[in-house]
């Protein structure tokens, strides 16, 4: 069954990337000429020589981007579905929808919007090639801490439970990750590397188009795959004998 449930997962991950792959080329791929016409406009300023385009525009707008869309999704959709099928009647009552709603929204918070907070997406143009190395670092950091934050306050709201009940539980368990998390963006360096020149109005819509894009993709995988789920196999996923009592 969890054969068949990565097979699911993966399928959905790649519709989920096809609609995500529309949203990018809708929203997306306009912020991203402009800022390729600002960096052209700065360096025929500077009078330097324009690179020789190795791949054409066109081509990483439509083929190229669909690609990467579709190689993601793909391995969301796969490793969303091998969490769930660990975490399914471990942590809720929820059915299968449910449970897939709920683990979505973990993973978009820990896996995408807490590192965005801290190092959200620049267009091109934006940030010095030197530091490529040094920013995917620290971007990587907090991904992982994010993600280990996030299972320890599952963790802690599972103790927490049986003594202050599942609702008081998890509010203290989402505080402590908030706090936690607060402090670990203060205490990592920030990344500002946006020239003086830059539109404001260009770098908000880029940014909010490249969080859009996971938004598309994340709740596609978890509302689709959900409902895939529960028509595939109904009841017959068994759940887990747990000692600790389940969030309601």
């Amino acid at each position: 069954m969890v054969g068949n449930l990565l097979l699911r997962g993966m399928l959905v991950g790649i519709f989920a990337g096809i609609l995500a792959f529309g949203f990018a080329r809708i929203y997306g791929e306009p912020q991203v000429d402009r800022a390729i016409a600002f960096e052209e406009a700065n360096a025929q300023a500077a009078g330097e020589v324009p690179e020789p385009e190795i791949v054409s525009r066109s081509t990483q707008a439509g083929l190229g981007l669909l690609t990467g869309v579709l190689v993601y999704g793909a391995a969301v959709g796969g490793l969303f579905s091998l969490v769930f099928a660990y975490t399914y009647g471990r942590v809720s009552n929820f059915g299968p929808r449910g449970t897939a709603v709920l683990l979505a929204l973990a993973g978009f918070v820990a896996i995408v919007l807490v590192p965005y907070i801290k190092y959200p997406a620049n267009p091109p143009s934006v940030g010095n090639p030197d530091t490529i190395g040094a920013r995917t670092e620290l971007f990587f950091v907090m991904l992982v801490v994010s993600i280990a934050a996030q299972v320890a306050a599952v963790a802690l709201a599972r103790r927490l439970w049986a003594q202050y009940g599942a609702w008081n539980a998890t509010i203290i368990a989402g505080a402590a990750f908030i706090i936690f998390i607060a402090l670990v963006q203060y205490a990592l360096p920030p990344i500002n590397e946006v020239p003086e020149k830059f539109s404001a109005d260009l770098l908000w819509r880029f940014r909010v188009a490249s969080l859009g894009i996971h938004v598309v993709l994340w709740t596609t995988i978890g509302l689709v795959f959900g409902a895939v789920v529960e028509r595939s196999y109904g009841g017959q996923l068994t759940r887990p004998v747990s000692k600790r009592p389940a969030m309601r």
